[in-house]
């Protein structure tokens, strides 16, 4: 049997990595750092911001810093609401929704993971909705996020 043995600081990293690699408040994240730390999986990040704003519904899209807690995010949103978050990490990235009851109903319905479904179903329920993020490493992945911005686009 193989044992690790982790130092203090390997052990608070651990604890640390699910927030956004980008913590630097006055430094906002340029293209060709977020391509250097999403590395291959950079490409599912394209796909998933050029699936929004392909639809037409965006109003605007960038970079928020939410406090050195959470670090850099990207969002896209419509006229009324955020429609994806994606948020980085070392060598990955992280995508977020929020859905209201009808399109929970619509996405019960869809092809999306059952895992995921599930997750989305047992969340807290907020005045926004309820809430679902998860990692992004595979193509799997980007199609479960896809046919969930397809539902966040429709409702």
């Amino acid at each position: 049997m193989d044992l690790f043995i982790l130092s203090l600081d390997s052990l608070e990293q651990l604890l640390i990595m699910p927030r956004s690699i980008f913590l630097d408040p006055t430094s906002c994240p340029t293209d060709i750092q977020l391509t250097e730390v999403l590395s291959e999986n950079y490409r599912y990040w394209e796909t998933l911001r050029d699936g929004a704003l392909k639809s037409g519904k965006v109003e605007s899209e960038g970079w928020h810093f939410g406090g050195k807690k959470f670090g850099w995010s990207y969002r896209i949103s419509d006229k009324k609401c955020v429609l994806i978050y994606l948020l980085p990490r070392d060598g990955f990235f992280k995508v977020a929704f929020v859905f209201g009851e009808k399109a929970i109903e619509e996405v019960k319905k869809s092809t999306i993971n059952s895992h995921l479904i599930e997750e989305l179903i047992a969340a807290k329920k907020y005045a926004e909705g309820k809430g679902i993020r998860f990692a992004i490493k595979s193509k799997e992945d980007t199609i479960d996020a896809l046919e969930f911005l397809r539902v966040k686009l429709e409702f």
